[in-house]
């Protein structure tokens, strides 16, 4: 049974319902630079709302029709909305995919949802304050992004008036999808897939709204390939429920048909059912897939096979738009930009994107590294809200097959002290250690960069611009040893005092970051400049070979994809127009992939996944 269309149209790919309703689009807006609102009671008075807004694009972008950049630390939204007949029977939920940063939500001047954070989805059950007589239902949001409040997690968006360095444009207010969907009393609120490839299983978390009044029946089915493989019901009389599912041994002879992985992405779809008695109550689909991710001896395992990880780093921002996606289309094709481009995975950087790229991640194989936008600063306040929101990031992603790594830090950003300060060290640590706790499937990098306190894969930044000197850094096991106990590559240094590195996989988590040079005048922010398309081309072979060639490092992470702002260092510029032929960076990025993989092979025979062909 294919689900591809619905999933395709849906903000929430991993978990879907077939009726849903879409309240993207114009909205009515109003800045509120006085912070007034609230005091003058704005949820009661559409006449305050003085402009119109495309949600979800953020009124700093050209997309929402504002594109007004400056600072306005709070911004209200308002939409009228009808409740179609056949839904005013039904308990009705409001989803938003994410408001940066702090949000108020009321329907029909009924306050019915609070949450900060600006990465994270949240949702809210509207029923109760539903007109029930057919007539106009009042949404109003008023979100608060305070432009100079660095103990807020924010990633890359800038904190001054106008970006510079590394730094694009704020992203306040709704920014992600934003939709209505009507469900049962009793209704499914959660899944969560916990893959176990060696042994041919998955584990199934069902979680409802509540605890329902009687023993309730839950059909799960799933497919491969149109397959069905299980369709079993099982008794739910808590709000919980929690089974094992084995696939047919027969499959497990045959891995390439059955586990996920970049050449062979297998998705198993699912559809779940809640049953009253012979009525069927609730319908979700959702889907999974079995793969293990892990490290040993020096190599980032994939279904438990060495596997060369070719990354690119991805911003996910857009000149018209910004972090927001211009549309769906725009994501699927930013994942298969990557995969033409030769590279078999993403990192993302200082974002947390949004589920409809993972999913085409997940569907036509890449994997992923997911980060979380860093705060700036160390503070109790910054410690709760960053802890806080990477929790939700990780229940939100945990079903993503494509997801391999964590990185809940990048760089020491929000840690700035971290190689003094015992303080500094031991959030790091905690951040290490409570990823794992919630998800013991997936490697953990503290800090990724430099640094390290707490990792199970060592990221290096090096952006050495000639290929000697990465030869020189990477090209013997004694080399790496002596980069990682006495060479800074970033002016940083990799090792904190009274750290031990115990052979943990060692990657370039950021290199490269060739540029054009810039004309006189033209903001730019780069690592290296070339002059012409053949210099550029000729650089990005001399730095890449030496990566590949290195016996000693388990992958790389270009930097980057595309241009963002005054950053000109993409392989694609903002507009996403190839700098170079696609054809020869692939040719680069896939050297060495007719190796044969075995557990003593050179990075060298290992890049470009050729172990793909047996995972």
């Amino acid at each position: 049974m294919q689900f591809d269309a619905l999933r395709e149209a849906h903000p929430r790919p991993q978990f879907t319902r077939e009726q849903w309703i879409d309240l993207n689009g114009p909205w009515s807006f109003a800045y509120d630079d006085a912070d007034a609102g609230l005091a003058q009671t704005w949820m009661h008075k559409p006449e305050v709302f003085d402009r119109t807004i495309i949600v979800p694009f953020p009124p700093e972008s050209r997309a929402s029709g504002i594109a007004d950049p400056a600072p306005h630390p709070v911004v209200w939204y308002r939409r009228v909305a009808q409740i179609a007949p056949q839904h005013r029977d039904k308990r009705l939920l409001l989803h938003f995919g994410a408001v940066d940063y702090r949000a108020l939500v009321w329907v029909n001047g009924q306050l019915v949802a609070q949450h900060e954070g600006g990465h994270t989805p949240f949702s809210a059950d509207i029923t109760k304050a539903l007109r029930h007589d057919g007539g106009e239902q009042i949404i109003v949001v008023r979100a608060e992004d305070l432009p100079r409040d660095l103990a807020q997690p924010r990633g890359k968006q800038e904190w001054r008036n106008r970006p510079h360095s590394i730094w694009y444009h704020r992203t306040t207010g709704i920014w992600q999808p934003v939709w209505l969907e009507p469900v049962a009393d009793v209704h499914i609120s959660e899944l969560r897939w916990t893959p176990e490839a060696d042994r041919g299983l998955l584990r199934l978390h069902v979680k409802l709204n509540r605890q329902p009044d009687h023993p309730l029946q839950v059909r799960v089915r799933l497919w491969l390939r149109d397959r069905l493989m299980t369709d079993d019901t099982y008794m739910i009389q808590t709000a919980e429920l929690q089974r094992e599912i084995f696939i047919e041994a027969t499959d497990l002879n045959r891995p390439l048909q059955l586990l996920w992985s970049p050449k062979y992405p297998n998705l198993i779809e699912a559809a779940l059912t809640l049953y009253d008695g012979e009525t069927a109550i609730d319908d979700v689909q959702s889907y999974a897939g079995l793969r293990s991710a892990s490290y040993a001896s020096g190599r980032f395992l994939l279904n438990g096979l060495p596997y060369y990880l070719r990354l690119v780093l991805e911003q996910g921002y857009w000149p018209e738009s910004h972090l927001a996606a211009p549309s769906a289309a725009a994501l699927r094709r930013e994942a298969e930009l990557v995969k033409e481009l030769g590279f078999n995975g993403v990192r993302i950087h200082q974002k947390v994107e949004d589920p409809r790229f993972l999913y085409w991640c997940d569907r036509i194989g890449l994997l992923v590294w997911g980060e979380m936008a860093n705060a700036y600063v160390f503070t109790n306040t910054a410690i709760e809200r960053l802890t806080r929101e990477w929790l939700e990031v990780l229940n939100r992603d945990y079903n993503h097959p494509c997801i391999v790594t964590w990185v809940p830090i990048n760089e020491s950003w929000g840690v700035p002290s971290l190689a003094r300060d015992t303080a500094q060290q031991s959030f790091v640590r905690a951040l290490y250690y409570l990823t794992h706790a919630l998800d013991h499937t997936r490697p953990v990098i503290g800090n990724d960069g430099w640094e390290h306190v707490a990792s199970d894969v060592w990221g290096i930044h090096d952006y050495a611009l000639d290929g000697a000197t990465l030869r020189e850094r990477y090209g013997t096991p004694e080399a790496l040893e002596q980069t990682i106990r006495t060479v800074q590559p970033h002016y940083r240094s990799i090792l904190i005092s009274g750290q031990v590195w115990r052979g943990e996989p060692v990657i370039l988590t950021e290199c490269g970051g060739i540029s054009y040079a810039p004309q006189a005048g033209q903001p730019w922010h780069g690592y290296g400049t070339v002059t012409t398309a053949e210099e550029y081309l000729e650089k990005y072979n001399e730095l890449m070979l030496a990566v590949l060639d290195s016996p000693t490092i388990a992958g790389f992470c270009y930097t980057q994809l595309t241009d963002t702002e005054q950053e000109s260092n993409g392989l694609l510029d903002a507009n996403r127009t190839p700098k170079l032929a696609t054809e020869a960076l692939r040719a680069i990025n896939m050297r060495y992939s007719k190796a044969v993989p075995g557990d003593q092979l050179t990075n060298a025979q290992l890049a470009t996944g050729s172990v793909d062909t047996i995972s």
